[in-house]
């Protein structure tokens, strides 16, 4: 994390976050000094040039060192999200993250000079993306020390002052801020133990008008429908609570939001989510069953995510 970033927090009004950038926690990981040595060995790119716009995150220009290049990347390895270009190295991640942001942009309120926060951002793909539309700043909240050296790659080049990670979960932080534009938690609730509690922490980091966009998985059905996986959930251990998108409605307006509307509602595909040469390890293919792929390995109904828009009363 940046000088530059911290202070950026400080002139927007953040100052309680810039007193919290966590790079002793970063640094007290056990896999963080090979994470890091990846990071360092990660070579210059000529005549750089970058696009915020584009499916992949783009780095481009000249590598003198293309196979140093991709070596410190693959040391960052698991990629989740992404895509990333490096130079001449494509990033090819496990989320196909663009089709997910071509689902969300649209219905967004333009991001230009907006303060953003990203709750549970990954590696900041989706932030990246969103420098294209010039916001004032966007935060970018990830407890994963792998994600936030990811994120530290891209900025290793990009080296923007506007966007940064704290390196925290939400509940680390002060939340009672009441300033943010725009906030986002995607494929963050259903990791909750408390998702209310989730809710009313993203009701009270925006300030009243503020945009909320919640990306999240949801079973079909309508108001009153939830369901509480018994075990795992898709080979996932931490899977708590999927509403219906009807009943997650019901939740944020008990959560002081108001104006909630569904823009999107699909089945998560193999298209979108899969194992790449960047993520090796089992994806959704083997979460579903070989022979029912509506439905997951444990007999549950097979990923459905929703995206809901609404704002802070």
């Amino acid at each position: 994390m940046s000088d530059g970033f911290l202070e950026a927090l400080r002139a927007h009004g953040l100052t309680a976050w810039a007193g919290c950038d966590g790079r002793e926690r970063l640094a007290a990981h056990g896999d963080y000094p090979r994470w890091r040595a990846s990071l360092e060995r990660l070579p210059p790119i000529d005549d750089l040039e970058i696009a915020f716009d584009r499916d992949a995150v783009t780095l481009a220009g000249r590598c003198a060192l293309p196979d140093e290049l991709e070596a410190g990347l693959r040391g960052l390895m698991p990629w989740r999200k992404g895509p990333f270009r490096f130079a001449e190295t494509f990033v090819d991640s496990e989320w196909r993250s663009n089709l997910k942001w071509d689902r969300v942009r649209p219905h967004l309120a333009p991001l230009a000079g907006r303060r953003i926060v990203d709750v549970g951002c990954g590696n900041g793909y989706y932030g990246w993306r969103m420098l294209a539309q010039a916001p004032a700043i966007v935060v970018g909240i990830e407890p994963s020390v792998l994600f936030n050296l990811q994120f530290a790659a891209v900025q290793r080049y990009a080296a923007r002052d506007d966007i940064g990670l704290l390196p925290f979960a939400i509940e680390s932080l002060p939340t009672d801020l009441g300033c943010f534009d725009t906030a986002l938690s995607m494929g963050v609730l259903y990791h909750r133990k408390s998702p209310i509690e989730h809710l009313q922490q993203l009701c009270s980091l925006l300030r009243p008008g503020g945009e909320l966009c919640l990306e999240t998985l949801v079973v079909a059905g309508g108001a009153g429908r939830v369901l509480v996986p018994p075990g795992r959930y898709a080979r996932m251990r931490n899977v708590w609570f999927i509403p219906s998108a009807a009943e997650l409605a019901v939740w944020l307006e008990r959560c002081g939001f108001g104006n909630v509307r569904v823009v999107d509602e699909s089945v998560t595909g193999v298209g979108e989510q899969r194992s790449t040469e960047w993520m090796p390890f089992e994806s959704l293919a083997e979460c579903l069953d070989a022979e029912d792929p509506a439905r997951t390995v444990e007999g549950l109904p097979a990923p459905r995510r929703a995206v809901i828009l609404a704002t802070r009363v």
